[in-house]
């Protein structure tokens, strides 16, 4: 395995955000019921091969091994150093053969043209920088006819975000839609753009009641003590703007949610969408 990446600012922060919480990110049964859920989406069988993309602390690819069995394999890769070490430990104890981590980034892999059976890449697509271009390289990974499955947080998701993006809005401040790609439109034009056929997108209710102030901080995570990932999120946008504006989008960004508020709390949207495509058999 690889020890370093050569990565940019921006992918650099989002290894170290992962590397930070490697050692907890197992505690959230969320990420277990999506990996579940997307493998089950897929329809791996046994025997094929299979690329894991953002694999993490191995979920999928761990499951997803188990079911190729002896005959099949699973490369899982990922550019967080700490959670890929999660993912052998895990290994190492079920004491499975046919799974196989890599330090790489998703957007500069090397692999043989019509190689893999399926592509699966849960909790991670959205970071992608090039999103089109990245799919047209895993395009070429996979065997004619060969599968490819994407999970993403739907453009709706995150009240937080959400209502930061419509406030900024106002102001001619554009926010990257940050861990999510778009409507379900859009996610549907781009995987057919990138040349897959066949494409499908299940689309999952969830969500929760959450505290309003814990909404609230989703201002400070981006706009007062913004992460390397955050300031990708925003690009240059805020820095035209004056203090006096940035007092008044709070305000608004506070009143927005405020109006929000039930006995509950404020519901926060985590519909999800499993997007499926197909690599033509020709």
């Amino acid at each position: 395995m690889v020890n370093q990446l050569e990565l940019n600012d921006y992918k650099q922060g989002v290894a170290d955000s992962y590397d930070r919480r490697s050692q907890t990110y197992d505690n959230s049964d969320w990420h277990v019921q999506i990996c579940r859920r997307l493998l089950e989406y897929s329809q791996v069988t046994a025997g094929q091969t299979v690329l894991d993309i953002g694999t993490g602390t191995g979920h999928l690819a761990i499951a997803a091994a188990q079911i190729v069995g002896d005959r099949g394999q699973v490369i899982g890769i990922d550019i967080s150093a700490g959670m890929l070490e999660q993912a052998q430990s895990k290994v190492n104890v079920l004491g499975l053969g046919n799974v196989e981590f890599q330090l790489a980034d998703a957007e500069a892999l090397d692999y043989p043209a019509n190689h893999f059976d399926h592509i699966l890449c849960a909790n991670t697509f959205p970071w992608m920088e090039d999103k089109e271009a990245t799919l047209r390289l895993w395009y070429q990974f996979l065997k004619p006819g060969g599968r490819i499955g994407v999970h993403t947080p739907a453009d709706t998701a995150y009240v937080g975000a959400v209502i930061l993006r419509k406030v900024f809005a106002k102001y001619g401040v554009s926010l990257e839609a940050s861990n999510r790609i778009g409507s379900v439109e859009q996610c549907q034009d781009l995987f057919i753009n990138a040349g897959f056929e066949a494409v499908e997108i299940r689309i999952e209710q969830h969500g929760s009641y959450t505290n309003l102030e814990k909404v609230k901080a989703t201002w400070e995570g981006v706009v007062v003590r913004p992460s390397s990932t955050s300031l990708k999120i925003l690009g240059n946008g805020l820095s035209q703007l004056s203090s006096a504006q940035l007092a008044q989008a709070k305000a608004e960004f506070d009143a927005e949610l405020e109006s929000l508020q039930t006995e509950e709390g404020i519901w926060d949207d985590l519909t999800t969408l499993y997007i499926l495509g197909r690599k033509a058999e020709t």
